[in-house]
């Protein structure tokens, strides 16, 4: 078992402690088995992350991944932007509670 880095709420604070492995984990986790539709969004947070700093929001995802919000819902239910980035390994975003 490998440890990782994470915050009080769970959201890895390690970059480069992700793995593809450890992704389908913490999705499992969650309740969600990835698709090929979820490795896009998350793969799109992840080589976005190291240019702009910050989780993409849903719209960032959606204009630039081609993933319409409403997929987005359907892929990560309930709280879509949150669920995304705690597979991805990546920060809460922005604006969640």
């Amino acid at each position: 078992m490998t440890t990782v880095h994470v915050d009080a709420e769970g959201f890895m604070t390690e970059y480069g402690e992700w793995t593809e492995d450890l992704a389908a984990e913490l999705a499992a986790r969650i309740g969600i088995e990835l698709t090929d539709e979820h490795w896009k969004a998350i793969r799109f947070l992840r080589e976005d992350y190291p240019t702009h700093g910050e989780t993409a929001t849903l719209r960032r995802v959606s204009t630039l991944a081609g993933l319409p919000i409403k997929q987005l819902f359907v892929l990560f239910p309930g709280k879509p932007a949150k669920k995304m980035a705690y597979v991805a390994g990546l920060p809460k975003p922005r604006g969640c509670v």
